[in-house]
């Protein structure tokens, strides 16, 4: 493949990963937008207990979820040939897996009303969280 064709393929690489990246960075906010106007009970039913209650004043609340996701990355092992003063011998590299955790906070705000607390709005949950 000539120089500019490789060039071309990793651009073209590089802007499918970024658009894939965009269209999945809105995914838990969609979400999250669905249960504005629900009782905070819509979402106890989806994901179980809130793992923090803050009263914000008179009337108001922010109801808090917490996820952690755990994740096993493999290793992976390589090598190549080389010449070297005793002959011939293959080098390898190894690189060891590892066990990955990220920690992700949904936060819905409420206001009570007939006794009962509603979803006003959310906090956008980071980027890496989406």
């Amino acid at each position: 493949m000539p120089l500019n064709s490789a060039r071309y393929c990793k651009r073209i690489t590089g802007t499918a990963f970024v658009l894939a990246a965009l269209v999945l960075a809105g995914c838990a906010s969609d979400i999250m937008k669905n249960y504005i106007g629900q009782p905070v009970e819509s979402v106890v039913i989806d994901y179980g207990p809130p793992t923090g209650v803050l009263d914000l004043g008179p009337g108001e609340r922010a109801y808090q979820w917490r996820k952690i996701s755990t994740n096993a990355v493999s290793g992976t092992s390589s090598g190549e040939v080389r010449d070297t003063r005793h002959g011939r011998r293959y080098i390898e590299t190894e690189t060891p897996g590892y066990v990955e955790q990220k920690e992700c906070f949904y936060t819905f705000y409420a206001r009570s009303s007939g006794g009962r607390w509603f979803i006003t709005n959310f906090r956008k949950p980071t980027l890496d969280c989406e």
